[in-house]
């Protein structure tokens, strides 16, 4: 979600080697792509949004937006937009109870949009305050563990829950040390992780093009990743193919 498409593609571009194309989201809609795939989306603020609002987002796929976006207000959550019909399907904008903005999206995608396959995303990651009450949350909104359909399970790994669906990792809770107290200071949102082949050569893409590193390259689970923040704010990480 960006106040200013085109500065946003004009610095992704030249960092992540994205090319970009319009979608069938409406006008206001564009998809980054890599050799013709999708990696993800571009949405165009509403005029007057501050450049504080530029932020990266995930979405669900559900099958009933209308039922999920119910159990996310029945938890004390907020569902801020929607169900709204948009392109080819239907799409709510929503918090969960600590603040994290996500999204839901009911309709069909390209199949190969899914995290951790082709240039999609390689994984996603909740900075939230409660790693075991989010674990609960996300999977209560979306029947993960009543529905074993889904293929959903959760394991503890360092100092994260990780979501797997079909043994596959795919995100990361992360609410500091497990057996803490919920940590007041953390800013709860969710992060991408995108695959580059060089990590470095990233890295001085983006603060050439004017961007920040808030975290500088680290060896991790996933392997080596940074997190940068673009010139409008937004975070998001890096992790080396």
């Amino acid at each position: 979600m960006t106040p200013d498409q085109r500065a946003a593609e004009e610095f992704y571009g030249p960092v992540l080697s994205w090319t970009f194309q319009a979608y069938s989201d409406g006008p206001d809609s564009r998809i980054a792509t890599v050799d013709g795939q999708p990696v993800a989306g571009f949405n165009q603020l509403a005029e007057g949004a501050g450049p504080e609002a530029e932020r990266w987002s995930v979405y669900f796929h559900v099958e009933d937006a209308d039922v999920v976006a119910e159990r996310i207000a029945e938890r004390g959550a907020t569902v801020a937009v929607g169900p709204l019909r948009t392109g080819g399907g239907r799409a709510v904008i929503a918090a969960d109870q600590w603040g994290a903005p996500f999204g839901l999206w009911q309709g069909d995608g390209p199949a190969s949009w899914g995290v951790g396959t082709g240039p999609a995303p390689a994984w996603l990651q909740l900075h939230t305050r409660d790693a075991f009450a989010a674990a609960v949350f996300y999977g209560e909104i979306f029947d993960w563990m009543d529905d074993p359909s889904h293929g959903v399970t959760y394991e503890e790994q360092y100092d994260e829950i990780v979501v797997r669906v079909e043994g596959h990792p795919v995100a990361g809770l992360r609410g500091g040390a497990l057996e803490s107290p919920p940590d007041p200071r953390i800013r709860t949102r969710w992060e991408p992780y995108f695959r580059v082949p060089d990590l470095d050569a990233a890295v001085d893409a983006a603060e050439r093009e004017g961007g920040e590193v808030v975290t500088p390259p680290r060896e991790g689970p996933l392997g080596r990743t940074v997190t940068l923040r673009d010139p409008k704010g937004a975070s998001f990480c890096l992790l080396s193919t």
